[in-house]
Parts: C-alpha cells; structure tokens; sequence
C-alpha cells in the first residue's frame, strides 16, 4: 500500500458528509457536551496556517469526547459584518454582500479540507436575515427593559471617510484603512447598560473555570473600587460669581485628603466650564482642543504626562488650603466625575505630574513598619512636612497603608480607619465606583445590523413591532461613508409609519456594533432553524451552558464581556436557566510567522495552508500543529515539521499490513498510551498526546499484532481521522473508527519495571540511577553509593546518614 493523503481524505470527508456523522442528535440520551470555538470573521485574505489550530484543536477534543460516549454540539458559523469586509468591497468596487459570500465560501472550502468534524447543519451567518432578526429582537428586549437608551457621547472620526471608527480600526491614532489622523467628536449615540450588571458580571467569575490572567483582565476592565465623593470648592472663575462652582472628586483613599495638593480636571470637564462662560487662556483653550482630538487609549496609556495650569484655585475640604487646579489629558472626562484631587506622595501617577511640573508633594501616610531607615540628609528633596526626627521614608511615592501624619487631628491614626473618619470629617458621601462604562453599540456605516428603532416627531423613539422583523438592510448602490449613516440616504428605507400613533415616521439609519451579532451566536446553534424564538428553551436546556469554549487571548475583554452580559439579562428576562454562558474557557496561542513575527501581509510572513494540505494532507498538518508545543503558547511556524509529521504517519500506514504478536514493551507503551493521551486530550496538551503516540510507534516496530494495532488507531483517530478511518476499514471493519469507544487501559501493564531514582549529597542532587522496581531500601542505597558521580562528590568520606525514600529519592548526608 501507499499512502496518499490526497485521495483519502477526500474521499473520507465526501463519506462522513453523506452519513451526517457528526450531526448533533437533539433526543439523545447520552450526556450532552457543547463545546464552541470563536466563529471567524472571514476576510478576503482566507485562512493562513495559524487560524486552523484552534480549530482542529477543538475537533481533536470533540471526537475524543463522542468516543467517551457524550453526545457533542461541535459546530461552525461565520461573523460576516462588519466595517472591514465594507472597507475591502469599498477597495475592489463590489457590493459588501457579494463579498461577504466569496469570502464564506472561500473560509468554509479552507475550514472543509482539515476533515473538522462539525455539525454543518446547525451552520450560522450574521449577515443573513434569518439570524439577524433575532440580533434586531434582542435590542428591542433591552429598549423594552429601560437597558437600551440615546445619548451623547465622544467618538473616533475618520475624517476622510466620514464614519465612526471602533477602536480596532484605529492604529496608531490613524485610520486604519486610509491612515488619516483620527479625531474625537461628539455624537449621539445608542448605548447599552451594561454598567447595571457590573457587580453580577464580577461574581460570575468566581464560579467558572478560566484562565486567572483573563478573570483578573475582566476584573479590571469592570473596575470596581469602594472610595468616598468629596467636594472641593473653587475660589473666583473669570467670568463667573465668586464661589458658585464647587468641584465632586471620587477617591478610593479619603485618608490621604491632607495630602492633596492639587486638583487636576479632565479636557472635557474643562470644556464644559468653557461652554457657561469660564473665559479660559488661549493656551488652556488650545490645550483643552488638543486633548479632545486624542484617543481615550492613547491618553490613558501616555509615557509623559502632559497639563495646563488652569489659572484657578480650589479649596481642600479639610484644611482650607488653596491648592492649584490643572486641566491634563490623562484625567478622563468619561471615568468618575471627571475630576481627580491629586495626592503626589501617595500616587504614582500624580506623583511624576507633580515632579514634571514642580508641585508641591506632602505625605501623609507612612508605612506601618521601617522598611528602610533614611538619614535626614539624604532624604528626597522638597517633602513636606517629615519632621528632622522622623526616620520613616520609604519611597518619594508610598501608596501602601500606614500611620497618618501631617493630618491635623487624624495624626498618628491608622490609614484604614482614618478613611471612613476624614471621609465624615469634610461631609463626604461613600461610594462605589466602576471603571466600566455603558456599551455603544450604534455605528454610522452600512454593513451591519440596522438598528430597529423608529423616530416619530410625536411618539419620540419606538421599536419596530417584532412581527415586522426582521428589518432587512437594503442593497444600496452608494454605501459609502458620507459623513452620516449610508441608510440615511435611502428615503425608501427611511420612510416608515410610526407603530405606535401611524403617522409619518423615519427608520433609525444607523446599524448595530457588530460585537452585538457574535454576543449571543452561542444561543442559536442550539437551534437555528426557528423561526418563533431565537432558540426554544427545551433546545436551549439540552444544551447550554457552553461546556468548553476556545478562544483567542485577544478576546478576553470585550466579546466575553458582553456575551456574559447578553446572557444574564436574558436570564433576568425568563429566557435562559443559567447565567454564565461558559463554564471552561481555554486560549489558543498564536502561531507565527518563521521569522518569529505574528503573521501579517505587511511584513510578508503569511503562510497559506492550502499548498500543505496539498502536498502533506491534512492528517499530518493536524499532527504538526499540535506538535508545535504547549497549545496556549504561541510558536513559529517550521515547514519541516509538517514533513516530519507526514512521516510518522506514513509509518503508521506501512504498519498495517503487518500482523504479529505483539512485543512486551510494545503492549506496555499502548496501554500507557490509552491512558495518557485521553487525559492530554481532556486537558488539551496535545503535544504531549502526539509525543506519547511516537514514541507507542517506535515501541510497535518491534511486532504489533492486529487487535493492538487496531487499539492504536483508535487513540490515534481524534489527532488524524483520516488516515486511521482508512486503515480501520483496509483491517475488514465496516463502521466508522469515528463511532468507536475509546479503549480501557489494563493497570497493571502502567507499573514501570524500573525507573530513575535521583540521588543527593548533602541537599544537591548529584545523580540519577537506573533502579528496578522491586529492588529493596538496602540495595537502592548499596547502588547510590556505588554511583561514581556519587564517590566524586564524597571523596571517600563516610557518610553520616543516607536516606532512602522508594520511589522519590535517596539523600545522602556527610
């Protein structure tokens, strides 16, 4: 026989196909296991190599768990809106829709050739109809709870394009199509309220299996703290009635109030001052403009702090002290109350603005032990207030707790206690505050979801009766940006009766982030083809919670955010039983470029997979991807590996027409297999799996009868279904190896008749020794000692002790 991947796999899939073999049974009785990997934004450019390996990595997971006897939901769609297929039918001159469907026929041709073993019938686009009625109804629910609401709001511009841009389209502070120089606007906006499910979105994560580093990524992004509101006043405005305008600070440490020695404003408060008449400088203008121009993220993520002086004072609430106010572009308008009380000796932030820009810098906190004793000589210049007999610094910047200093009458007061006290002392009001702000969802660009909300000059804002959904996205000749929604152009699709009173009304023009489509894709695998509900709840209780999901550690923000919002609030609204959609969540590390690079068609390093499927199959693509290393880490790509991969294999398929007895250490390196390669499939250490496999062939060159050999392929299948399917049959079997259970290992073939015993001389290893199993305490220790590494290390001494532990190791003491 030879092997030759191209007609086996082929013919493999052709088969499977036909015989629906992977179709999930929605009446099964067996126990259900939904597992999900990130549904892919098809792009024109197709798949490169580092795109299937989550995919097949799943497949591997989803086969072994069939032949573990679970009935599995192991499916594929594709999240087909979105701004860049626009961008790119805008370049080529061809219509979004067209292209949408070229680059879903071209991803699912790709994703088809791996042999991926999905349930084609339960298949999904965001850009059909069918499904995005169901995306349309979901934001009618959340119009209808209060949760869905109009205001304005700043936005990333593209001036050349005259459309707002997500955050992921903006690189560098550039478009990232045309590359001009994004500004920030002020538009009304739709936005979801997430911000009312913060704290449940914070207790959900105790009780999922996640990686910590996303749980902890969650965490920070909702951005919880427990601080106090303060009020500062502010003395004489230019313009303005002495003492009319107060400012509100929130801060998570009120102890520190004796330390503020300045306050500082964002841009956009500063803004709003200008609007009631502060008569600002033209400097602090034309720094309040620059500032407004900048993207949040590059603000937030500044090496050099950048400020103004604004030329008005404000007065600490509990000392009466004039301290300066700034207005500095690292204070967000959109965050707090807009404004900071900036205390430099116990923030590090404010701290390198204070020493950039000369302010004054008090401590007020020291720590609660001597860390380090500092002479008063040596002590950081212009600290105020460390009395010459305090030798308690630490650091310019302590922002730990400690003792209170230069805080009047909360001297020598724990910092913890004293926080609630000062808090109360200057009439503050505690509070809980949260980083997270409410979800724009509305976007002024036409391939997307249209927002289904009418606006009526006598009812306001109605939603759409859900019956008239859903609201199909006309085909448009013109959809280009023009500085208002493309949809707006078409009076055909504008003009609507008003559901409520039916008088002359328009249809919202703007569509739906499409961060809104892939929130809630999870849900309609269950059942797709419904056309009364977005699933039924018989459907949705068979098989959610998603059991595994595999996804991108790009996406540990904000899709797992808003899908877990997405689906606590339909849980509030009766629809689900469940509030976590995904109970384990694993990520896929990035394959990359030979040159070490992430792939991109910049830097020239993209590698298509279709000619090694070609020449290799896709059997031995599947095997070296898993091969490559720890699957949560990421590795660059090595053609010789494929090679490498297509050999084992190739050596497995010669295997079969040989039919002997089986060698013992043959027997024993299979059964070991059995054992761990299904708990490196469960636990998704497939290079481990792939490892144990070659080494179980190695050990089968020696003679492999027919039974065991048979055994082989089957362990062997979920990593390269092909091939095994094709030698299950060529061995007389008429099933599919895919319909087999996986084999039970016999226990006592797993004790190693020997092993390697690691031996210390006074705490340091020194040696490992060749021990047989049976072998007892006095002879380990005879062959220890008898070690030559070991005598190098005594040098003839006699030892005062030699400890044997069986099985761990022996420890020799001079």
């Amino acid at each position: 026989m030879k092997y030759d991947p191209s007609k086996i796999e082929s013919k493999w899939q052709k088969e499977w196909e036909k015989r629906k073999l992977y179709r999930a049974n929605d009446d099964s009785l067996k126990p259900k296991f939904y597992q999900l990997e990130t549904f892919p934004y098809p792009s024109a450019a197709g798949l490169h190599v580092g795109h299937p390996k989550g995919y097949i990595a799943e497949d591997i997971h989803a086969r072994y768990k069939r032949m573990r006897g679970f009935e599995v939901l192991y499916t594929m769609g594709w999240d087909a809106f979105g701004l860049p297929t626009e961008n790119y039918a805008i370049k080529v001159g061809k219509s979004p829709k067209v292209v949408a469907e070229e680059n879903v026929t071209n991803f699912k041709r790709q994703v088809k050739m791996f042999g991926l073993s999905y349930d084609w019938d339960r298949e999904i686009n965001t850009s059909d109809p069918k499904y995005y009625k169901w995306t349309q109804w979901l934001f009618i629910q959340f119009f209808k709870k209060g949760l869905a609401y109009r205001k304005n709001a700043r936005v990333n511009w593209c001036p050349k394009d005259q459309t707002v841009l997500a955050n992921e389209q903006v690189i560098d502070g550039k478009c990232g199509r045309c590359e001009s120089v994004v500004e920030q606007r002020e538009m009304e906006q739709w936005f979801l309220k997430i911000t009312d499910y913060a704290d449940r979105l914070l207790d959900g994560l105790k009780n999922i299996d996640w990686p910590a580093a996303t749980k902890k990524r969650q965490e920070d992004w909702i951005g919880k703290s427990q601080g106090a509101l303060l009020e500062f006043a502010l003395t004489a405005i230019p313009g303005q009635e002495d003492g009319k305008h107060k400012v509100r600070v929130f801060t998570t440490r009120p102890d520190t109030l004796f330390g503020a020695t300045f306050l500082v404003i964002s841009p956009e408060f500063a803004q709003k001052w200008i609007d009631i008449g502060w008569q600002a400088s033209s400097e602090v203008k034309d720094y309040i403009l620059a500032s407004l121009k900048k993207r949040e993220i590059e603000r937030m993520e500044a090496g050099e702090k950048s400020g103004i002086d604004a030329g008005i004072f404000a007065i600490n609430p509990a000392n009466q002290e004039k301290i300066p106010v700034w207005v500095a572009d690292y204070v967000l308008g959109g965050y707090g109350t807009g404004s900071i009380m900036a205390v430099p000796a116990h923030d590090e932030r404010d701290f390198e603005f204070a020493k950039k820009f000369k302010l004054p810098i008090r401590k007020v906190v020291l720590p609660g032990r001597l860390v380090e004793k500092v002479p008063l000589n040596d002590m950081p210049a212009g600290i105020i207030g460390i009395k010459p007999t305090d030798w308690r610094v630490v650091t310019e910047c302590w922002e730990g707790e400690g003792e209170l200093v230069n805080s009047g009458q909360f001297d020598g007061m724990d910092s913890q206690k004293a926080r609630w006290e000062i808090t109360t002392f200057v009439k503050g009001e505690r509070k809980t505050q949260y980083k997270i702000r409410d979800w724009s969802v509305s976007r002024q660009r036409y391939w997307g979801v249209p927002i289904p909300m009418i606006h009526c000059p006598k009812c306001g804002i109605v939603p759409v009766p859900e019956k008239d959904l859903p609201v199909v996205l006309p085909d448009l000749e013109d959809y280009r940006p023009k500085g208002m929604p493309p949809l707006a152009s078409s009076s055909e699709f504008l003009s609507v009766k008003c559901s409520k009173c039916g008088g002359d009304a328009k249809r919202d023009p703007e569509t739906l982030d499409t961060f809104v489509d892939s929130s809630w894709y999870y849900l309609r695998y269950a059942d797709p083809y419904n056309d009364r509900e977005f699933a039924s709840k018989e459907k949705i209780k068979r098989w959610m919670p998603v059991d595994l999901y595999v996804i991108g550690a790009e996406h540990t923000n904000l899709h797992l955010l808003y899908a877990r919002f997405i689906s606590k609030f339909l849980k509030d609204d009766g629809y689900l039983n469940f509030e976590e959609p995904f109970l384990k969540l694993r990520h896929v590390g990035l394959i990359q470029g030979a040159d070490g690079q992430k792939m991109s068609k910049s830097r020239g390093n993209v590698v298509n997979p279709d000619e090694f499927v070609e020449q290799y199959g896709a059997d031995a693509f599947r095997i070296y991807e898993m091969f490559m290393g720890p699957f949560e880490d990421g590795q660059p790509w090595d053609t010789k590996g494929v090679m490498g991969a297509y050999r084992f294999l190739n050596r497995v398929f010669k295997l079969a027409e040989q039919n002997s007895l089986t060698s013992e250490a043959a027997r024993k390196a299979l059964h070991q297999a059995i054992k761990k390669v299904g708990e490196d499939i469960e636990t998704l250490r497939f290079n481990t799996a792939v490892s144990e496999l070659m080494k179980t062939l190695n050990e089968m060159d020696r003679g492999v009868a027919k039974g065991d050999f048979e055994i082989f392929l089957k362990i062997l299948a979920p990593l390269a279904p092909h091939i095994t399917e094709e030698l299950w049959h060529f061995l007389g079997h008429d099933d599919s190896i895919h319909e087999q259970t996986w084999p039970e290992y016999d226990a006592a073939l797993l004790v190693e008749d020997e092993y390697q015993m690691p031996v210390q001389v006074n705490g340091k290893l020194r040696d490992m020794i060749l021990v047989p199993s049976d072998l007892g305490e006095d002879e380990i220790k005879k062959r220890a000692l008898e070690s030559q590494k070991v005598q190098y290390y005594t040098k003839g001494n006699v030892p005062k002790r030699v400890l044997v532990v069986k099985g761990k190791l022996v420890s020799i003491v001079l």
